[in-house]
């Protein structure tokens, strides 16, 4: 059976600081020395141990007494259940003190100055022929973006908006629905395909982030690329999704 009261090994108090308008439920040994238990509890509100001064208030917020006894036992003080340690912080830190980096000085350099460094990370990829420095992976990058475009145009192309569609996405099932959009998008590059689906197996309602590319209920609409859309004679499927 567990021990409650004073009596108990260990005690579950409210902690406060003066730093900040942070309170926290913590259990703790009644055997900590206050200065152990000081320690503890810079974890907890960020002042350093040794320029803490705490106060004890009972659980009706009662002014108790200061834990000013370095070696005393938190047990020796009249803490239970409930009560309030409140740790007033005098260090002469305040609230985002140190999260303010507009407080900070910022070394600057010209580009023209870090263009002349031979220990910079430019540099680096420069001698290296690395990412945007290496002229000949950027040139076969292009091509390869440039082709993919091409034949996506030209599989977008051969698919008119209003056609009836096949959806077969790797890993999906098959799905039917109706073509209500064919070309770019602000959400990605390349060529897309917009569905309205015959029952609500999509992720939208033909719009994404806040713009609309073709209107449908929730969850009827999705975008996918070409390659995956088939046009063609496909009458309406009952998913059986009204079903209890």
């Amino acid at each position: 059976m567990e021990v409650t009261g004073l009596s108990a090994p260990t005690v579950t108090v409210f902690i406060s600081s003066s730093l900040n308008s942070f309170r926290s439920e913590k259990r703790y040994s009644r055997s900590l020395t206050i200065a152990e238990f000081k320690c503890k509890l810079e974890l907890v509100v960020g002042s350093p141990a040794s320029c803490m001064e705490l106060e004890l208030y009972g659980a009706d917020e009662k002014f108790c007494s200061k834990l000013d006894q370095e070696d005393a036992l938190l047990g020796s003080y009249p803490v239970d259940d409930g009560c309030r340690i409140h740790v007033i912080d005098h260090s002469g830190a305040s609230l985002g003190e140190y999260e303010d980096v507009s407080k900070v000085e910022k070394y600057s350099i010209s580009q023209e100055a870090y263009d002349q460094r031979q220990d910079s990370v430019r540099s680096f990829l420069k001698r290296s022929k690395l990412g945007r420095y290496n002229e000949e992976e950027r040139a076969q990058q292009e091509a390869e973006t440039t082709q993919r475009l091409t034949e996506e145009k030209a599989q977008a192309s051969a698919i008119l908006v209003g056609s009836r569609c096949e959806v077969r996405a790797p890993g999906q099932p098959p799905r039917r629905g109706t073509v209500m959009y064919v070309g770019l998008t602000d959400f990605k590059p390349g060529y897309w395909i917009g569905v309205r689906f015959d029952e609500p197996l999509g992720k939208n309602d033909g719009s994404v982030n806040g713009k609309r590319y073709f209107e449908c209920q929730a969850k009827y609409g999705a975008f996918f690329k070409p390659s995956v859309v088939t046009v063609g004679d496909f009458p309406e499927e009952d998913y059986g999704l009204d079903e209890m």
